[in-house]
Formats: structure tokens, C-alpha cells, sequence
């Protein structure tokens, strides 16, 4: 990760420094470089996971990382558009520990330095064809997977129009799979191998529903001061994730009690402890880990099939599942 982290931020910073200088002020907040100010951050810019998979999957395949380097600046402009974006839409002040673009600067700033990025990653691959097809999929499913994360907080909780595990895990696809999809292929297919692009977007996608399933988990159960954020934010806004959904599957007398407490409302912080704690007790925690390895499963047979000699690549998608450890 290191190693790719060194070859990727010079590059994003190429690439952003072409915006208007407020513009290029905003982004370097946004992407962990810089405080408010403008001057030198000590914070967190994100671990570039994305990135490092687009770089792993063109040396897999018997390209160079640098050869990946215009998808890895593509997905991670993206990455951080999609968070300046959804910072705003979930209402939440905190981004890796501190205050979230919108927070620091405003909400208009905000909306037009994720516009700006996202012009930024469409320009990185705009003249490989071989590459901007997934990138262009990939935004398409963001969209639609945002989408429907928040028509599902206006559905009911049980009852026949309840969000189904399939309805998640669909949603959860577009959401979080696309881009680890288009990360995936754009790697092989800048490595060298085109040819396997559309094997590694579906894995990619595959690892994103794990990936998704493992972030609400730490959104019950994280500790904040790993995780950056609050904990139980999702529980107070009825988010529909899927270690709520499999408790509430289960029908048991938790989740029986959790279908009341939710209905009720989790406005207050002793409610919400509750509703976190019935969650584990009806078996919401464990199903999820065992959904998220089933889908980490699928994504890494896949893996081996296309790319049997990429043990630095798959070590990777493992520690997106573990964190939940």
C-alpha cells in the first residue's frame, strides 16, 4: 500500500492542480493534504485502497503500476468526489477526523469541488478506451446505488415493503461495487490484458458488497477513533443496512423487540445502544460477516481464475473484510 500510495499522490496532485486555486484549496482538503488554511495536514487522506487495486491488478497481469496510474488517479478522484457528495446527503460533519468538506468550507464549495474532481477522473482515462468504459459504468452504478440507499430510509422497517437482502446487496453493488469494479478492470485492462476486464468487474463488484456489509458493521460496532466517524449515525437515521436487515430477518423475540424500538424511534442515545444491542443479539452481526465472506469468496475465486499469481492483490482485498476484526 505505501508503495503504490508514493507512486499515486504525485500524480493526483498533477491532476488537480489545474483547478481554479480556491478549487485546488478545496480538493487538497478534501484528499487529506492540506487544513482549511491551505497549510500542511498531519490528517488522514485515506488509505487509497481503490488506487492500490488498480496498480495490483495491472502488475498481476504483467503491466507496471505506472502503467495503471491513469485508472489509479481516475478511481480515487472518483472515490473522493463520491465522499464530498455523500458527506452532504447523510448530514455528517466528521470525514477521517475532522470536519467533512461541506463542514469546513460550505455546502455549495463542497458540491462544486466534488464536480471538479469528478471532471478530473473522467479527464485521466478520456483516451483509453481500453479503461474509460468501466470508469463510465462504474459512475452510472454509483449513482443508481446512492440512489437507492436513500429511497430505502423512506421504507418501512418490516412488512411487504421492506428492503429485501437482495434489494441490499443490489444496491450495495452500484454503491461501493462499481467503483472497486472499475478499479479492478481498468487495472487489467492498462496492465495489458483487456481481455480479463470484464471478469475483474465482476469481482470487483463482488468484494464491493463485502466491503459495504463490513462498513455498516463499524458503523454499529466501530470504534470512532479508527473509524473517523460516529458511531451509530446510521441507526439514527434509519439506514437500511444489512446487519439491521438479517436481525430483523431472523424473527426471533429480539428481533421482534428491535422491529418495535426502530418503529418507535432512535432519536435519543439510550435508544439507539438498545437497538444496537438487539442487533447483535438477533443475529445481525454474525450473519453479516457471513454474508460479506461469502461475497469476499466469490470476488477472490475469481481472482485466482484470471490472475492466479497476484498473492499482494488478494492479501488486500482480504484486509477490506478483516477490518471488521
Amino acid at each position: 500500500m505505501a508503495r503504490c500510495r508514493g507512486l499515486l499522490e504525485p500524480a493526483l496532485r498533477q491532476a488537480v492542480s489545474v483547478l481554479h486555486p480556491w478549487g485546488a484549496r478545496m480538493a487538497a482538503f478534501a484528499l487529506g493534504w492540506s487544513d482549511t488554511d491551505g497549510g500542511p495536514s498531519a490528517g488522514d487522506g485515506g488509505k487509497g485502497v481503490r488506487p492500490a487495486i488498480t496498480m495490483l491488478s495491472a502488475e498481476a497481469v504483467g503491466g507496471t503500476a505506472e502503467s495503471a496510474l491513469p485508472g489509479a488517479v481516475a478511481v480515487e478522484l472518483v472515490h473522493a468526489f463520491s465522499l464530498a457528495h455523500d458527506d452532504i446527503i447523510d448530514r455528517d460533519e466528521l470525514r477521517r477526523h475532522r470536519a467533512a468538506l461541506w463542514k469546513a468550507y460550505g455546502v455549495g464549495p463542497a458540491l462544486l469541488t466534488g464536480d471538479a474532481l469528478l471532471a478530473l477522473a473522467v479527464t485521466q482515462l478520456a483516451g483509453r478506451p481500453e479503461a474509460m468504459p468501466y470508469l463510465s459504468a462504474a459512475l452510472i452504478e454509483l449513482v443508481q446505488g446512492q440512489t437507492a440507499d436513500m429511497a430505502f430510509e423512506n421504507r418501512p422497517w418490516r412488512g411487504p415493503d421492506a428492503v429485501t437482502i437482495d434489494e441490499y446487496a443490489e444496491m450495495a453493488a452500484g454503491k461501493t461495487g462499481g467503483l472497486l469494479g472499475a478499479a479492478t478492470a481498468a487495472g487489467v485492462a492498462l496492465g495489458g490484458a483487456p481481455e480479463l476486464a470484464d471478469r475483474m468487474w465482476a469481482a470487483g463488484r463482488d468484494l464491493g458488497i463485502a466491503f459495504q456489509i463490513v462498513d455498516d458493521m463499524l458503523g454499529i460496532w466501530g470504534d470512532p477513533r479508527l473509524t473517523g466517524k460516529p458511531v451509530h449515525s446510521d441507526l439514527r437515521r434509519d439506514k437500511k443496512t444489512l446487519p439491521v436487515l438479517a436481525a430483523l430477518a431472523s424473527d426471533g423475540p429480539a428481533a421482534r423487540e428491535l422491529a418495535a424500538v426502530l418503529a418507535s424511534g432512535t432519536g435519543d442515545e439510550e435508544s439507539v445502544r438498545h437497538a444496537a444491542h438487539l442487533v447483535e443479539e438477533a443475529g445481525g452481526r454474525e450473519r453479516a460477516r457471513a454474508l460479506a465472506d461469502r461475497y469476499l469468496s466469490s470476488a477472490l475465486g475469481v481472482l485466482d481464475a484470471c490472475l492466479p499469481d497476484a498473492a499482494e492483490l488478494r492479501a488486500l482485498c482480504h484486509s477490506l473484510v478483516d477490518r471488521v476484526n
